[in-house]
């Protein structure tokens, strides 16, 4: 038996009066899901622990089997074991965002968040941003690391655990009460701005009509992660397929494979069909029982705000992911399962993660089902089956007691 979970980070939504009143996932035309989910269990799940911020750290690790409130140690660790970054125990990792602020305010506190993905900028362009910061602030106490597109990370060698705000909660906001209560972050980022706001990269990408990427953002604070091994816990051999740092970082840390895909950017044209080779490839040639598709756009669009992209991602991971990814399992004549949810919901109406319940559909080629369902949350509410704790979900799907 093989096992595979896709997961349309932030997929899970509201409903939307522009969409009839339907969630983005029941809007959406979804043909290979709702085919599937008439095969399949489908149910709720809870992925947030209650008491515990919503994002795609904690509950990744919930969907991966591992209970957040035992292994969660902060987000930017988890990114920087992906980016390679050597940390010590003394050490606290803090993600880095590269963001778009407005610029026509004379006080740094009265400017806004206008993206927090500045227009999704490359890799490339914002590692060159992020070099310049770095000569700029680093020292033996602070140091900068690359990560992927306007996602980095900075360790503050013997620093402490403080509270920072995730830039995409406060969307549109004026900044200075969300600024970190510690005088030297502060300060970096302030200096980050005027170092950034009118380096030739940014003043064409102006020119273009993109955001321009011009301050840095401190958040997601932690000290060294110590995740078990998944092989270990599950009897599994697991591969991550994910352009984002922070799935990579957690396969590191639970000694999971990671698959470099080629194209894998993160956003609405990412490369779906190498991601499926590449879980395919795992399971099938490669020595893996178990492969773990991310998809991120679904989140990110639910961050813009934009209902008609966040739709259009939800379609694409149906077309370009569950369709094919059916139809090479199936030829290969070996039983499976597929499981397939969102990690968090992301509602368009408030630009950012809550702790809200999500739909999950669990398909068994070996016990194919009979329903009527399609996937949705309203269907999964329906349905009657309800998970409290989400780390316990991955004990059922691999048919652990």
């Amino acid at each position: 038996m093989k096992f595979i979970v896709v997961l349309g980070d932030g997929m899970a939504d509201e409903p939307i009066d522009e969409l009839g009143g339907k969630t983005p996932l029941e809007y959406a035309k979804t043909p290979n899901m709702d085919r599937l989910s008439k095969m399949s269990e489908l149910g709720m799940v809870h992925t947030i622990p209650d008491g515990m911020k919503p994002g795609s750290d904690t509950a990744n690790l919930s969907v991966l089997g591992y209970d957040p409130k035992k292994y969660y140690s902060g987000r930017s660790p988890l990114e920087a074991l992906s980016i390679g970054v050597p940390m010590k125990d003394t050490d606290i990792a803090i993600r880095c965002n590269i963001v778009t602020v407005s610029e026509e305010e004379n006080s740094f506190e009265d400017k806004r968040i206008i993206d927090h993905s500045a227009s999704e900028i490359s890799t490339e362009e914002c590692t060159v941003l992020l070099k310049e910061v770095e000569r700029e602030l680093a020292d033996e106490t602070y140091q900068f690391y690359a990560g992927t597109s306007y996602r980095h990370c900075m360790i503050w060698n013997g620093g402490k655990v403080v509270e920072l705000i995730q830039p995409h909660d406060v969307l549109g906001q004026k900044i200075g009460q969300y600024l970190p209560g510690d005088a030297r972050l502060r300060e970096m980022m302030e200096r980050s701005y005027r170092i950034l706001v009118n380096h030739p990269i940014n003043l064409e990408r102006k020119k273009k009509g993109l955001n321009p990427a011009n301050c840095c953002w401190f958040w997601g604070a932690g000290t060294k992660p110590m995740l078990s091994s998944f092989t270990e816990k599950t009897g599994r051999k697991g591969m991550m397929v994910s352009a984002v740092d922070l799935l990579k970082g957690i396969a590191v840390g639970a000694g999971m494979g990671v698959a470099l895909v080629e194209g894998a950017n993160g956003g609405l044209n990412t490369n779906y069909a190498g991601k499926v080779e590449a879980a395919v490839r795992a399971v099938t040639q490669e020595g893996y029982d178990f492969a773990y598709i991310h998809l991120e756009a679904p989140d990110e669009m639910g961050h813009q705000g934009s209902v008609e992209r966040k739709v259009q991602a939800i379609e694409l991971l149906d077309r370009k992911i569950i369709g094919p990814l059916f139809k090479k399992m199936e030829a290969t004549g070996e039983a499976f399962r597929l499981l397939v949810l969102p990690d968090h919901p992301t509602p368009i109406r408030v630009r950012t993660h809550t702790s809200d319940s999500v739909p999950y559909m669990l398909y068994d080629s070996s016990a194919p089902r009979n329903q009527t369902w399609d996937y949705n949350e309203a269907e999964g509410r329906k349905s009657g089956n309800y998970v409290p704790e989400g780390h316990k979900l991955m004990e059922r799907f691999l048919g652990e007691k």
